[in-house]
């Protein structure tokens, strides 16, 4: 009866630690209307090197134990800090010819969240937003207060002229509104934690302060891990009236559907119908990874403890 015993207990502790090696890693760079075809091979290598990149450093933070939202700000901060993005160095360019930066993020486990919108001068914001969701009684931080927070916090501060890189001058002095990047991530950890997280520059040429639905909770992103974790990208004031992204947690939690069902019905059932365009991507409690758009092509990108790499445009 004992080795019996021993012998159950022993089995129910493999198969514990086995689930728990499982996870997942999304990823995306924007939604918009372009077509992928149509990229020169040299832009088609950066897009692939720099994705690779980054999912072979959330494999390894992954598999080494490190938690969901440790993975999520630094793929994001990874993004932020290239120019191929509408986020951080590579962000678009308002009226006035400056970048103004908008990022959030949420723990779907205590359900904590951290955002800030409208700042200039804070190399990145997906850091500030982690701060004010750690370190702060607070949940969303903007414009100034925002910068003296994560100055007080001990984040690298810059000039504004290091988020204006030549191409967003090209861009602007063209009036061109056609940069679809912003960037978001979502993850599910070995413990079966999901966070998730956006930062974007917003809309090309915006103006008055706008701000999107990329920092807003509920809007742009949402966890909660007992359902599911979602980023969004694309036109935000849709995104924000919407409610979307809390709106897909709520499908599931009380209409009883899938990440996918969700997902697909918010997109083309809601949002298409009223006129908004764009993407989201998510991952449920089971670690099932879900990316779906109402655009013609949106960056992502995925991996699983398989070691897979999933990259598509």
């Amino acid at each position: 009866m004992r080795i019996l015993f021993f012998c159950f207990v022993m089995f129910v502790a493999i198969s514990a630690n086995s689930q728990t090696k499982n996870y997942a890693v999304v990823l995306h760079g924007g939604a918009g209307n372009f077509d992928s075809k149509t990229f020169a091979p040299a832009q088609k290598n950066n897009y692939d090197h720099f994705f690779e990149k980054v999912l072979s450093m959330a494999d390894s933070m992954a598999q080494a134990g490190d938690s969901a939202m440790n993975i999520v700000v630094a793929v994001i901060t990874k993004m932020e800090d290239s120019p191929m993005f509408n986020a951080g160095r590579g962000a678009v360019l308002t009226e006035e010819g400056i970048a103004e930066l908008d990022a959030s993020v949420m723990d779907g486990t205590t359900l904590k969240a951290g955002a800030v919108a409208g700042v200039r001068t804070i190399r990145n914001p997906i850091l500030a937003a982690l701060k004010v969701m750690t370190n702060s009684q607070h949940v969303f931080l903007a414009g100034r207060g925002a910068e003296q927070f994560a100055a007080q916090q001990g984040l690298e501060m810059v000039d504004s002229s290091y988020f204006v890189t030549d191409e967003m001058k090209r861009k602007f002095e063209k009036i061109k509104a056609d940069k679809n990047g912003t960037v978001g991530c979502v993850v599910r950890d070995i413990y079966g934690n999901i966070c998730a997280g956006t930062s974007t520059g917003g809309m090309m040429m915006k103006k008055w302060g706008r701000i999107g639905d990329s920092p807003v909770i509920g809007a742009g992103t949402y966890a909660d891990s007992r359902y599911a974790g979602i980023s969004c990208t694309g036109h935000g004031e849709y995104f924000i009236r919407y409610a979307v992204a809390y709106d897909i947690v709520a499908r599931m939690k009380y209409g009883g559907q899938t990440l996918k069902e969700a997902i697909h019905d918010v997109l083309f059932e809601v949002l298409l119908p009223a006129g908004g365009t764009g993407g989201m991507i998510g991952i449920d409690a089971a670690g099932n990874i879900v990316v779906d758009f109402n655009t013609t092509g949106m960056f992502r990108a995925s991996t699983t403890q398989s070691g897979v790499h999933e990259i598509e445009y």
